[in-house]
């Protein structure tokens, strides 16, 4: 037997308990293999599960290995920025007053963390993502796409903004509606996703509405990924790092920092709110973050059988 696992657990992009996403995080996993690690995040089957390791580079913080109950991913945002709340919440990671850096390695290379505290707690956790926005190839036809959301075509929009295809280490399918009406009534259809979404570029759906800074949020958004073992995720980084790509190149050129508040989760009774910023100059894009609050939920340990 593998006994006294220590984990703990987290709610991410929120500042209450059981809202955001929650996520199990084991702080020393140096004797748990990939398939243990596998088996362990499909037992807890949570959104994602991290894994922290010492880092290959010593003069980074830790390493970070990601789990969906389907699959291993090389980067989440909210495993991200969860880990470091964590660490620094139960003094793994040491805080240097108002504002501390850390960088994780991850499958996409070092990720860049800093951790704001008060009073000695950390407070909120804002990342860079280690890949600038890239964007994939021309979606599926509009009936697919409205379709696969159990929407009808004409609630899908194909003005200023369009159905596209980006990511920033994970590839996630964008997809504007137009109201919080349909966003609210998506469902997703798994018949259509596997003929005509499970083997595309982005597999991952992310429709979303702009709300005009109702409830303080700039866009509302949901997210299905089956391919990662995931009906609906109630808070989604990396999509939020992709999806300022997709917002900033729908805006004109410009020189400076452009910023949105997202909110996700709400359908699912677990509200989280992502903040997204993105440096540009002219329409080049410099660096994309993605920050939120998150809370400590729970502790203990795991005995699992050596597999």
């Amino acid at each position: 037997m593998i006994s006294g696992i220590p984990f703990h657990t987290a709610d991410v992009f929120t500042g209450e308990m059981f809202g955001g996403n929650q996520l199990a995080v084991f702080p020393a996993a140096g004797s748990l293999d990939a398939q243990l690690m596998r088996a362990i995040a499909k037992e807890l089957n949570l959104s994602e599960t991290v894994f922290v390791f010492p880092p290959d580079d010593p003069s980074h913080t830790r390493r970070l290995r990601i789990f969906t109950p389907g699959t291993e991913l090389p980067f989440a945002g909210h495993p991200t920025l969860g880990a470091a709340f964590v660490l620094a919440s139960i003094g793994e990671v040491a805080l240097d007053g108002a504002s501390t850096s850390i960088v994780f390695e991850e499958g996409v290379g070092p990720i860049s963390v800093t951790i704001r505290a008060e009073g000695g707690r950390p407070t909120y956790c804002a990342l860079t993502a280690g890949r600038l926005p890239e964007f994939g190839p021309p979606p599926p036809p509009v009936n697919e796409i409205a379709a696969v959301l159990s929407l009808r075509p004409d609630e899908i929009r194909q003005d200023g903004f369009s159905p596209r295809a980006a990511s920033c280490g994970i590839p996630f399918f964008f997809v504007p509606l137009r109201g919080e009406e349909a966003l609210s009534r998506a469902r997703l259809d798994l018949s259509v996703w596997e003929r005509s979404f499970s083997s595309w570029w982005a597999p991952h759906l992310y429709p979303f509405v702009e709300t005009a800074g109702r409830n303080g949020a700039d866009i509302r958004a949901r997210m299905f990924a089956p391919e990662m073992g995931i009906t609906e995720d109630p808070a989604t980084g990396g999509a939020a790092a992709a999806l300022a790509g997709y917002l900033a190149a729908t805006r004109p050129p410009g020189k400076g920092t452009l910023r949105w508040v997202v909110d996700q989760g709400v359908e699912m009774g677990r509200p989280s709110r992502l903040y997204v910023e993105c440096d540009r100059d002219g329409d080049t894009i410099l660096a994309v973050r993605v920050g939120g609050s998150a809370v400590m939920v729970a502790e203990g340990t795991l005995a699992a059988p050596s597999i």
